[in-house]
């Protein structure tokens, strides 16, 4: 019988003999499968980028079936079959904006590469040295959206989900509720109520009461000053019929929905102050553009007058007008036009800086924002933390003709869309349909003829 000190010796022999045999077996295994190993880590699909594309052409389709001009930029790319839709509707002048598009921006842009989005931005904004103006940014904004809607449709994902996915279940929004007395709006909020919106915009008339002022004559229509289409607002029946419409609407309606109202700039600066310190007693929701962007100094003694909340900046045309205000808490809400600021780039910038400051988004979407720039609009209010609410439209039969995927609207809320890119396209021959026109009003008088600034 093997003594335990012989024993220990094989075991250890055995040992030794057994690890320089699993160490031959692993470099046999090491480099005889090196192709083997190769491919269990070589670069998954995921991680390998996708091929370049560049642009092919960029042109704009005009059409207007539902009666306002609306401009659309297409993107065509190297790949066949991709392309991109985007906003860039400037009603009152869009056929220069036409041009800017096809003359300037095709051939600024053809060749570029369509993922760099950043890049195309920065280098087109500067590209006529002068920046700014809604028909240049009209035309860049038209270009950004449908850029970005090319990268969803590249990765195979909502323009959304790029932007960081989904901050809610949808996009809350108000509805516009108007009537030539209290009683008619009030009529018209109770509709809404009904349909689901928790959210309604109240208005006697149109802005500052244009077009519900029939039984005063303005003076100017008959003096023969001015043309015959110009409308007419009276600023201090404007001022007292207000208080009175929020009056009717509460006590008919109740407490619970948010009500809305958009002075659209139409009385002088301290008026509409003494006006909002009225209005505080009936809580709206927020008072939309109390002042023209020449009037900025005036929001310092709005907001140490009244506590009120304000919406201010469709008529911004760049994005540094929202620093100062936003940094000093001038106002509560962005109010941009995402086809006049310059598209989804620089709105989401804009959004980023008043997340810091408390300040909630609520993007123009008036009847002249076509379908995709809605669908813009609503990309980033599903995926931005500060989202306040939404202007909505609902589209009419011909509209949706045109516009395949138009943004819908369910109690109250936009659904987004989940298919890749903004979601939306554009049927080319209806849209030829509807042509566009050249003539725009937008001139509101006071009785004596003095222009009004909106």
């Amino acid at each position: 019988m093997e003594n335990p000190e012989t024993q220990s010796e094989s075991s250890r022999r055995n040992a030794l003999k057994m690890l320089g045999l699993g160490s031959t077996t692993g470099l046999f295994s090491l480099f005889g499968s090196q192709k083997a190993r190769a491919e269990t880590y070589a670069t998954p699909s995921y991680a390998k980028g996708l091929a370049p594309v560049t642009i092919k052409s960029v042109r704009a389709i005009t059409t207007a079936p539902g009666g306002s001009n609306l401009v659309i930029v297409k993107v065509e790319t190297s790949e066949p079959g991709l392309y991109g839709l985007g906003c860039a509707t400037f009603t009152q002048r869009a056929l220069v904006v036409v041009t800017a598009i096809n003359s300037y921006l095709n051939d600024f842009c053809v060749g570029k590469d369509v993922d760099n989005i950043e890049d195309m931005w920065q280098s087109a904004y500067v590209s006529s040295y002068w920046r700014n103006g809604p028909v240049l940014n009209n035309a860049l904004s038209g270009l950004d959206q449908a850029l970005w809607d090319i990268k969803g449709k590249r990765a195979n994902m909502p323009v959304y989900q790029l932007l960081g996915g989904k901050a809610r279940i949808a996009v809350d929004t108000y509805t516009h509720a108007s009537g030539p007395t209290p009683e008619a709006v009030a009529d018209k909020v109770q509709q809404f109520m009904e349909m689901g919106f928790r959210h309604i915009r109240i208005q006697q008339g149109g802005y500052g009461g244009v077009g519900a002022m029939a039984e005063i004559k303005p003076d100017f229509k008959t003096a023969g000053f001015g043309r015959e289409t110009d409308d007419f607002s009276d600023q201090r029946t404007y001022l007292k019929r207000v208080p009175k419409m929020f009056e009717i609407v509460r006590k008919r309606c109740g407490e619970d929905i948010q009500l809305l109202h958009d002075m659209h700039e139409l009385v002088e600066p301290i008026d509409a102050i003494n006006m909002i310190k009225g209005l505080e007693e009936y809580r709206p929701y927020f008072i939309e553009d109390p002042f023209s962007p020449e009037n900025m100094n005036w929001f310092k003694q709005l907001r140490q007058t009244t506590s009120v909340p304000i919406a201010m900046g469709e008529l911004f045309n760049n994005i540094n007008e929202f620093k100062e205000p936003m940094a000093n808490h001038l106002f509560d809400f962005i109010r941009i036009h995402i086809s006049q600021i310059g598209g989804i780039t620089p709105a989401m910038k804009v959004a980023r800086l008043g997340e810091w400051f408390n300040v909630r988004t609520a993007w123009h979407g008036p009847g002249d924002t076509s379908p995709v720039g809605h669908a813009a609009n609503n990309s980033i209010d599903i995926a931005v933390w500060n989202f306040g609410i939404q202007e909505s439209q609902i589209f009419s039969d011909k509209v949706k003709e045109v516009f395949p995927g138009c943004p819908t609207i369910k109690n109250g809320y936009y659904y987004v869309s989940e298919s890749p890119g903004l979601g939306i396209d554009i049927n080319e021959k209806e849209a030829a349909k509807y042509p566009i026109g050249t003539k725009s009003r937008w001139t509101v008088r006071k009785s004596d003829g003095t222009l009004l600034k909106p």
